[in-house]
């Protein structure tokens, strides 16, 4: 019997996996490396589910798993899944984490966008300039809230994922600050990560009330030294300078998985 379909109102589940690898609890390795595989990729070809593995850098863990997709429930069956393969007798759990995808709250309206469109760029509010131009920011905030609830995860060579919240301490508690401020300094926040543009795919996603931190970020690249600059250029914005609370990195090389078996030593074929 099928489990209760769990849909958010908005967004798509997401699950950040990771796991110590134990090869000498798998029997059958060369079997057990192909049954993982296929179950990830036939996980991956249900529309519009995917997932990401991925090599983990260092001793935090042997190897994670990014899984995405409208129903919590399917997620948490294909938690169950790969728990109960022939590979997760080896697998033991190191680290887990809970998120949705989400639109963020200081995003521009279009009252905003009228308001500039008069004061920045001279046109006159009602004319067909001006309704010509609000209709195309319409047009890009529409595909934007598109890729932030309804991603879809570029096959890069690296992922980094931390945890974070916002300061909660004295006159740094983010959440006494009234709305236009946190808006002002969020706005040069996101100048900051547009820099990265082509560089890096950054997907926030939130987190509060279902796991331990507020927001998990998850950032997708192909060169390290971009993961590095992007998040030591943050450090310096008022955002994570004043109000940043940063929980583990992990970064992990992203293979497919049958060449993440073989990586790992569970497969030498």
């Amino acid at each position: 019997m099928s489990p209760e379909p769990v849909v958010p109102s908005q967004g798509w589940g997401v699950l950040h996996l990771f796991f110590h690898l134990r090869r000498d609890l798998v029997g059958n390795p060369e079997s057990a490396a192909r049954d993982f595989a296929a179950r990830l990729g036939a996980f991956d070809e249900r529309e519009p589910y995917q997932v990401l593995a991925f090599s983990v850098l260092g001793q935090k863990a042997d190897l994670g798993l990014m899984a995405l997709g409208p129903d919590l429930a399917v997620l948490d069956a294909f938690s169950a899944e790969i728990a109960a393969s022939p590979l997760g007798a080896g697998l033991l759990p190191a680290a887990s984490y809970v998120s949705l995808t989400e639109l963020s709250e200081y995003m521009p309206t279009k009252e905003d966008e009228s308001r500039r469109l008069v004061e920045a760029e001279g046109l006159t509010e009602g004319s067909a300039e001006h309704a010509a131009a609000l209709e195309r920011f319409e047009e890009r905030m529409a595909v934007y809230a598109g890729h932030r609830l309804h991603p879809r995860l570029p096959r890069t060579k690296l992922l980094s994922f931390y945890p974070m919240s916002k300061r909660r301490q004295g006159g740094d508690n983010w959440y006494t600050l009234d709305y236009d401020a946190r808006r002002r300094m969020m706005a040069g926040h996101a100048e900051v990560g547009r820099a990265y543009r082509g560089r890096v795919l950054q997907l926030v996603t939130g987190s509060v009330g279902l796991d331990d931190w507020e927001w998990g970020i998850t950032l997708l690249a192909d060169d390290p030294k971009a993961l590095k600059d992007i998040v030591y250029d943050m450090r310096f914005d008022e955002v994570s300078a004043r109000f940043g609370e940063f929980g583990p990195f992990v970064t992990g090389l992203v293979l497919p998985p049958a060449d993440l078996m073989r990586r790992l030593g569970v497969r030498t074929g």
